[in-house]
């Protein structure tokens, strides 16, 4: 159990004296005189026409501001969020939430500024869109909560929409890295000469721990990652509890470095520092977060300074740019003021960052016209020479297969049988990847790695596997439902419901039914998502329970109105069950809407033209559509389903230019799939028909 930090301070006084004062520390606070670092002295801020005022009211913290119905308000601000390089502030409404403003205190300029998603920096953000201050994004309790307070639980209340969130201690405390402190308390004041041998000291022990144990001590909230069970601290592993995201479009660059907010542990995996048992405390004080060291000394508690930190390795002389970690771990910017360094540790590649779309040390600080990224990769192969020590990179591999390139099969089969290994992030996403060809050959690849020893990667195989020949499908990932490992566990039971009543071999019943009530108990964590409401669809609907199916995604919908993806799903079962197709039409039609609108708010993203054109030729509105389809075409000429749908919708209207076009795209992709020869046969049939019957 928990037992809050001032049972800890009670022995550990030089341990919470270093804490104090930290980010931890200073995580989440009770807005007062000593937290709130913003000026509320009747200071205002004023952005897209809304002027916001910060004040002070009878002691409290006060903001006039726009609210969710697009009126000026008086909130109260009750917490504080953070400290550096910027602090926010949280409002708490009467269902519960506690929502954080999206203007926030640079504290390094002392004054206000907007916190704004990258993609819409110049946009108002309008009440009723999850990114406004008042939506979704901006919520405490789902969003930012398990990370910023110790011991926390949601209590969301789906019937009312309410939430009840509790947790031990406001901030990040001792027993968030530690664990429950009942048994050490109890231990501890048991004055006996000796602790209990089978329970040592009844925490966590930290200092002696694995690198990879200490590790994902912090991964849980160092990283991009989704819940699957509660309570990390019982001695089982991170992914027991957590699915972290694998190297994927949008997140990370195609070489893995740092695009979104990742945090660190994705990026940490693929170093060659964690595979030679770097840990974090390595680098940082576990209790004041700050740095061991400052400068390169840090990095030369392992690397010879005679050797690395001198002009013969870096062939720079300004102080800046003889920093290790300028070259080796350069920063992105996240919420307009905060640097944050990629945790990859890698060695600049200018030479791969034409090809590949992707930044690279060099040319970040060398920005004159001149200094390309070939001069950058001329200038590093003068220093260094031809041979670099991480060819061949995995980065082409990867961007081959996220474009499902023909080659990318090979590609990642070469990757997977490189020695030493690749870190296991690394082969799991490539493993993935392997799910969107379907073939033969991706389908062995996948075979041979389900039983990996990395568990990342096993999860990986169990996902991409290909389900064509449903027998050879279940027994094969069957196996996967008794695995040590619950993420694994949870992909094998997602894969497997479909088949569960026809094909699955009774000795396996309860494995699966177990593994299912594993995966319902994950979905339950956040039943204020929308997307947990669309799994448990999918899982209601391989079930064979469509109603129930149907009442998730409705529950989706109405928690998140906004999103994509759930009206579509709930139109095709409404339309399989005989429902209304007014109805279904309805659902459609809003479906069309808001994927119009993320077509206008991220106009480079191929699906979503693509489900847009798809929607649109279910309503019959072929043209559109068929504009729909040429955009995610040209945004993604590699995809062989896009130009097929292309191709059958001006087959459709008789567009033969267009679809002869389309089809030579589809050969040129996969020259041995006959389904471009079918249509192309199709079309000269009618033609000639057309032919025959203009003759009569």
């Amino acid at each position: 159990m928990y037992v809050g930090q001032a049972s800890c301070i009670r022995c550990h006084q030089d341990q919470q004296r270093s804490w104090q004062g930290s980010d931890h520390d200073r995580a989440m606070e009770v807005a007062s005189e000593e937290s709130v670092l913003g000026d509320f002295n009747d200071s205002e801020f004023t952005r897209h026409g809304i002027t916001t005022r910060f004040f002070r009211r009878d002691g409290k913290y006060m903001v006039n501001t726009e609210g969710h119905d697009g009126e000026m308000h008086d909130f109260e601000i009750k917490y504080t969020f953070g400290v550096s390089p910027l602090q926010q502030y949280m409002v708490e409404f009467p269902d519960g939430r506690l929502q954080v403003l999206t203007i926030s205190w640079d504290t390094r300029k002392n004054e206000w500024f907007m916190v704004t998603p990258p993609d819409v920096p110049h946009e108002r953000i309008l009440p009723g869109d999850p990114l406004h201050w008042t939506g979704m994004a901006q919520n405490w309790n789902t969003m930012c909560a398990e990370c910023h307070s110790t011991n926390l639980e949601k209590k969301f209340d789906l019937a009312t929409n309410t939430y009840h969130t509790t947790y031990t201690d406001i901030d990040v405390g001792c027993e968030t890295c530690h664990g429950p402190g009942s048994m050490h308390v109890e231990m501890a004041e048991g004055h006996s000469l000796f602790w209990d041998r089978h329970h040592g000291y009844g925490l966590e022990d930290l200092k002696g721990a694995t690198a990879s144990a200490q590790v994902e001590t912090c991964a849980p909230c160092h990283s991009r990652r989704s819940p699957l069970h509660v309570n990390l601290h019982d001695g089982e592993t991170f992914l027991d509890h957590y699915d972290p995201s694998l190297i994927e479009p949008g997140l990370y660059y195609p070489d893995g470095q740092i695009l979104d907010e990742v945090y660190v542990y994705g990026s940490f995996l693929q170093s060659k520092m964690y595979s030679k048992g770097v840990r974090c405390t390595d680098c940082h004080n576990p209790h004041t977060l700050k740095l061991k060291y400052e400068g390169n000394r840090l990095c030369a508690q392992c690397h010879q300074p005679g050797k690395y930190d001198t002009p013969n390795h870096h062939h720079h002389t300004d102080t800046a740019a003889t920093q290790c970690v300028t070259c080796h771990m350069p920063t992105n910017t996240y919420m307009v003021v905060d640097d944050r360094h990629d945790h990859s540790l890698r060695i600049p590649r200018p030479d791969l960052s034409d090809e590949l779309g992707t930044p690279n040390a060099c040319t970040q600080c060398h920005t004159r016209p001149e200094e390309t990224n070939a001069w950058a990769a001329q200038a590093i192969r003068y220093w260094y020479g031809d041979k670099r020590p991480d060819d061949p990179h995995y980065g082409p591999t990867l961007l081959a297969a996220q474009l499902g390139r023909p080659e990318g099969v090979d590609l990642i089969r070469d990757l997977l049988r490189d020695k030493p290994p690749r870190p296991d992030i690394i082969r799991a996403t490539a493993v993935q990847l392997l799910g969107q060809y379907g073939t033969q050959e991706s389908d062995t690849l996948c075979r041979e790695h389900l039983d990996d020893e990395s568990p990342l990667v096993r999860a990986a195989a169990t996902e991409a596997l290909s389900d064509a020949s449903l027998t050879t499908f279940v027994l094969e990932v069957a196996g996967q439902l008794n695995d040590p490992i619950r993420l694994v566990r949870f992909v094998a039971a997602r894969r497997l419901v479909g088949a569960a009543a026809q094909l699955l071999n009774p000795k396996y019943k309860a494995a699966l039914d177990k593994a299912i009530v594993e995966y319902r108990a994950g979905q339950d964590l956040v039943l204020d998502r929308a997307a947990s409401h669309l799994n448990l669809a999918g899982l209601n609907f391989a079930l064979g329970e469509e109603l129930t199916a149907r009442e998730e995604l409705a529950t989706a919908i109405r928690l998140e109105p906004y999103l994509t993806g759930p009206r579509d799903q709930l139109a095709e079962l409404l339309q399989r069950a005989g429902g209304d197709p007014a109805e279904v039409q309805r659902l459609r039609e809003e479906e069309v809407e808001n994927l119009t609108r993320d077509s206008k708010l991220l106009p480079r993203n191929a699906p979503i033209h693509y489900r847009r054109g798809m929607l649109l030729y279910l309503l019959d509105r072929k043209q559109e559509a068929r504009e729909a389809f040429e955009s995610a075409c040209e945004l993604r000429p590699d995809s062989y389903d896009y130009w097929l749908a292309l191709a059958l919708l001006c087959e459709s209207q008789g567009s033969w230019k267009c679809a002869y076009e389309a089809l030579e795209k589809m050969h040129e992709l996969r020259p041995e799939d006959p389904a471009a020869g079918s249509i192309m046969q199709r079309i000269q049939q009618t033609r000639a028909a057309e032919k025959e019957k203009s003759e009569e």
